[in-house]
């Protein structure tokens, strides 16, 4: 077999040809390139903005909790130094014990307070009266007498009580010794 013999002009053609097939398929590679870059960039500021919107709504949801939070802690701080701050006087003290044992129809034989001394609780100083009394009446009002006793000092609780009961209730009635402390918090 001879080789095939081609004029010039064809060869020319035929080179003409090869480059313009290869020139397409660069340019149909290089337009695929092209397309592809574009939607990956969109894709990725897509990501990018969502990415920001999300972290940035997290924080601002976190934040607003936070917030929420602190207001609430600082509310129930003040209702608490509020209900604190009273005055923790002797005389004040024992009158309002009075006034309580008179409602509940009970009567006080003994009473006595300490001197206000102060205390500490978790670095709030407060102060503080211990308060004894004896009194008697019926079981029944005893009973809603002591009760009366922590629902009108707010600041206050009964460490103790004991009752006696009599055999003949009916005519000595019962007796009861309270021991009992009231805070009070004068800071500001």
């Amino acid at each position: 077999m001879k080789g095939l013999k081609l004029s010039k002009t064809s060869l020319l053609i035929l080179s003409a040809g090869i480059f313009i097939v290869v020139l397409a398929t660069l340019g149909v590679t290089r337009s695929g390139q092209m397309k592809e870059k574009e939607t990956l960039s969109e894709n990725l500021s897509l990501a990018l903005t969502r990415l920001d919107n999300i972290e940035v709504t997290n924080l601002n949801v976190q934040l607003t909790e936070l917030r929420e939070q602190l207001q609430e802690s600082q509310e129930q701080l003040t209702e608490a130094k509020d209900r604190l701050r009273q005055t923790v006087i002797s005389v004040d003290v024992t009158d309002k014990l009075y006034e309580i044992a008179e409602y509940y129809g009970v009567t006080i034989t003994i009473m006595g307070t300490t001197v206000i001394q102060e205390m500490s609780f978790n670095g709030v100083t407060c102060s503080l009266i211990s308060l004894n009394a004896q009194v008697i009446g019926s079981l029944s009002d005893i009973i809603d007498f002591i009760q009366g006793m922590n629902n009108n000092y707010t600041t206050g609780f009964i460490r103790s009580t004991q009752i006696e009961v009599d055999d003949d209730i009916e005519a000595n009635g019962s007796k009861a010794n309270i021991n009992m402390i009231v805070y009070s918090y004068e800071g500001s």
